[in-house]
């Protein structure tokens, strides 16, 4: 939870060769066919880069390495706060197992091709700038 009493949904920015991963979600209903960044609520207990790393096992497959938080929190509503933190994958390929359809790694020049969550266009847009000032093939 937040100071404010909020609870986090923890969101993971996986990058590799200088593309972050996007994933397609399946419901609810009024999300579906849009794009975010993966992850998931804080579990009772759990700290947000646990629920970053517990997350991406479960609707990925993979096993991660949580690195830094994007800075700022974005408000979804009742009651939860969107965090990011970057990401580095450990092991595992990728692959969409929950609420999502589809997976695209996409770099700076083609990261507006899909139609992200309006909430994760902010976090989203510091990667992308992290990943430029990186350079080319660059892991954050």
């Amino acid at each position: 939870m937040t100071e404010n009493g909020a609870r986090i949904v923890a969101g993971g920015a996986l990058t590799r060769d200088g593309a972050l991963l996007a994933a397609r979600r399946t419901r609810p209903a009024g999300l579906a066919g849009r794009w975010e960044l993966p992850g998931g609520k804080v579990e009772p207990g759990e700290t947000p880069e646990e629920a970053v790393v517990r997350e991406l096992r479960e609707e990925l497959g993979v096993e991660a390495r949580v690195r830094d938080r994007i800075p700022g929190e974005w408000a979804l509503g009742r009651g939860y706060v969107l965090q990011v933190w970057t990401v580095r994958l450990v092991s595992g390929r990728p692959r969409p197992l929950e609420d999502h359809d589809e997976l695209r790694w996409l770099p700076p020049d083609r990261v507006d091709e899909v139609d992200w969550l309006e909430l994760d266009r902010p976090a989203v847009a510091e990667v992308m700038r992290r990943l430029r000032a990186a350079g080319p093939g660059a892991e954050l």
